[in-house]
């Protein structure tokens, strides 16, 4: 799931996503302060669109040039700055962000975890982490492509990597806020949202 696989995705279709923001960070941030968030696998902007909508200052990355176009469009006028960026090779900004928020992003294993202990790092005292998965459950019986859902971390191992000085405020399945996208067999998020010590 390179640069090429996300354009090419975002290429064959006038619009990919609903361009609504994903029912679990509406349900998650709702109640949160705003500050700095950092929308990663912003796609299309429907996420960063509703966060600085509702007061927060969102830096958004993707890998898919595509998508970065269209978001820029979706955010204009916002307070979003939007930014090819591959996780693995430049980690964001550590102890800056008050929310990091990845929603269903295919996070790619790594022998020393670089892409996710970057993550977890730039989340800035009193912060939280945002990350919402599908249930794997979900998908038995359902084709696989090419892609083995066990080559990527899910929200549940985030737990694992956080250490002390950490909260974790949710850590669950949960049926989905919004409908499951057409022909999938999505049902059910898995939701872990922690709060870093201030």
């Amino acid at each position: 799931m390179d640069e090429q696989f996300w354009d090419r995705m975002y290429s064959d279709r006038e619009q990919l996503w609903s361009g609504r923001p994903n029912g679990a960070l509406v349900t998650e941030a709702a109640g949160l302060e705003p500050g700095h968030a950092l929308d990663v696998g912003c796609g299309e902007g429907g996420d960063a669109h509703w966060l600085a909508e509702h007061g927060w200052t969102v830096t958004g990355v993707d890998l898919s040039r595509v998508a970065l176009e269209r978001a820029r469009e979706v955010c204009r006028g916002r307070s979003v700055e939007l930014r090819r960026q591959d996780l693995a090779q430049e980690p964001p900004e550590p102890a800056f962000y008050d929310l990091v928020s990845l929603h269903y992003f295919p996070l790619l294993r790594e022998k020393d975890h670089t892409a996710l202990l970057g993550l977890v790092e730039a989340v800035a005292p009193g912060g939280t982490l945002l990350v919402v998965g599908h249930d794997m459950s979900d998908l038995q019986g359902h084709e696989g492509g090419d892609h083995d859902p066990a080559d990527y971390y899910q929200p549940s191992e985030f737990a694992g990597f956080l250490g002390e000085g950490w909260t974790i405020e949710a850590d669950e399945v949960r049926p989905r806020v919004d409908a499951a996208p057409e022909g999938t067999g999505h049902v059910n998020d898995v939701v872990l949202r922690a709060r870093r010590a201030a």
